[in-house]
């Protein structure tokens, strides 16, 4: 079996293997294949004569490097992106028609914070200002687990390695991204640990964070402190008896959800990332926040989101950010195309523009309110983009600064990593979510025999108990950890 995602697209995907020989119904039409071709890989429908574009999801995902004929498998050995550098873009609005036929009436239990905000989590964060007392913040999260146990959802330590031999506005995107971990609704408080001597000072720090948030915060400085650990200790359960609150019920419009992929297949664009989509339009729709990035996965795509601005400001932020960062691969001498990874090929993602028309389904069909910079903090209801890499890591970090409290992660290949807020993963197969149901939390195989709607039904009620404090897998494994994006030179 096969899908041709729209009328004019010269490819089919495959949904399951298939052999040389066999004959594939696709729209009416049937192919017999040349070649053997694996689940999440194309097949060409007509004739595409070298230099010619080939069309998926009714755009180019590359050119012909040859000839290739009805039957053939359509890869990475005759296909070539057609992307190349910074481009000039004009405002084309487009009427938006999200996937959505009323406002969503469900419901979830958070804890309402004294700004209005609501997290799905109720936790204390350690959050160390450098990689020096990395493992300080581990060991006092470790030992005050389960002195507050019963008072808060958990304590948890963030450790990373920067935060000293920075400078400029590397130091400056690492600052961020701590001072706006620390303003998340899901951590009741927050305890930041320094050193003493490092470029990220606490008290630069403290100034990034609003005033109404440090009632939360406790700080310590590790070189001043007879024994960190136990100071530590003391500050966490503090916080801890300050935080506790039960449940509330509130709407939809009370959570704010951040879209990512990774370790994508030929499936994901067909899948996950449409199925991810619905559920962001149903958010949005409702009130909600919804921030999607990973801006170089944007690339071949970008004029989808860009039509969809609110307005020629917008549209402006999300053409300075989409160039801003090719130029940033141009300047460091490499390819802008050098995306999809060996996994998104071995899994029949051909070129970037292919993976990218997947991606940005993620973002549903909502207009995009928003465009935010690296570490910075959502404002706005609706649709946001946000700046940063598609590197797994960081941009799940960057969702969660931004004040994600909860991620729909969607793969076709697997992981097992998990981020500061409750992370849903997404399977593209069935496959995977029968192989890895340690790792997996929904199946969105499902919509090839239930369809849309009904998986969409599905996935949101699962949302909605995860919201509500239901575990996901990465949660129960333990997998939770940040990862911030170093752009400069080291000391």
């Amino acid at each position: 079996m096969a899908v041709q995602v729209d009328p004019g697209d010269s490819v089919a995907t495959l949904l399951d293997d298939a052999r040389a020989g066999d004959r594939i119904e696709v729209g009416g039409q049937a192919v017999t294949l040349t070649a053997d071709i694996g689940r999440g890989h194309k097949v060409a429908l007509v004739p595409v004569a070298a230099g010619e574009a080939v069309v998926k999801y009714g755009f180019p995902i590359g050119v012909a490097r040859q000839p290739i004929a009805i039957g053939e498998h359509v890869h990475s050995h005759n296909v070539a992106t057609g992307l190349g550098g910074t481009l000039d873009y004009r405002y084309e609005p487009v009427a938006t028609a999200p996937w959505i036929t009323a406002r969503d009436p469900a419901t979830f239990g958070g804890y309402v914070r004294g700004d209005g905000r609501v997290g799905t989590r109720n936790e204390i964060w350690v959050l160390p200002t450098v990689g020096c007392v990395a493992r300080t913040a581990e060991r006092i999260a470790v030992r005050s687990a389960e002195a507050v146990a019963g008072q808060v959802d958990g304590v948890h330590a963030f450790a990373h390695p920067h935060g000293c031999s920075q400078l400029g506005n590397d130091l400056g995107g690492t600052r961020s991204i701590l001072a706006s971990l620390a303003c998340h609704p899901n951590a009741g408080g927050v305890l930041i640990i320094g050193l003493g001597c490092e470029e990220n000072q606490l008290a630069a720090l403290m100034a990034e964070i609003p005033a109404w948030r440090h009632g939360a915060i406790r700080t310590l400085v590790a070189q001043t402190s007879v024994d960190e650990v136990a100071e530590g200790c003391a500050l966490v359960a503090e916080l801890a008896e300050r935080a506790a609150t039960p449940r509330t019920t509130v709407a939809l419009d009370k959570l704010v959800l951040g879209v990512k992929c990774g370790g994508s297949d030929g499936l994901s664009g067909l899948t996950a990332n449409p199925l991810v989509g619905r559920i962001a339009d149903r958010i949005a729709s409702a009130g909600g926040r919804v921030v999607a990035t990973e801006i170089p996965e944007m690339f071949g795509a970008e004029r989808t989101l860009m039509n969809r601005a609110a307005d020629a400001d917008v549209f402006d932020a999300i053409v300075g950010v989409v160039n801003g960062f090719k130029q940033y691969f141009i300047d460091h001498g490499e390819p802008i195309s050098e995306n999809p990874s060996p996994g998104n090929v071995e899994g029949g993602i051909t070129t970037l523009e292919e993976k990218s028309l997947g991606a940005v389904q993620k973002a549903g069909r909502s207009p995009v309110a928003d465009v935010i910079g690296y570490g910075r903090r959502v404002t706005q209801d609706g649709l946001t983009i946000l700046e940063a890499p598609g590197n797994d890591a960081v941009s799940s970090t960057a969702l969660a600064a931004a004040g994600a409290t909860a991620i729909l992660f969607t793969t076709g290949r697997g992981t097992p990593m998990g981020f500061p807020v409750p992370t849903v993963k997404i399977a593209s197969n069935s496959d995977l979510a029968a192989r890895k149901p340690g790792w997996i939390d929904f199946d969105a195989g499902a919509v090839l025999v239930d369809g849309f709607d009904r998986t969409t039904d599905a996935l949101l009620a699962r949302i909605c108990a995860v919201a509500s404090g239901e575990e996901t897998a990465a949660e129960r494994n333990g997998e939770r950890e940040i990862a911030i994006w170093k752009r400069g030179v080291t000391l």
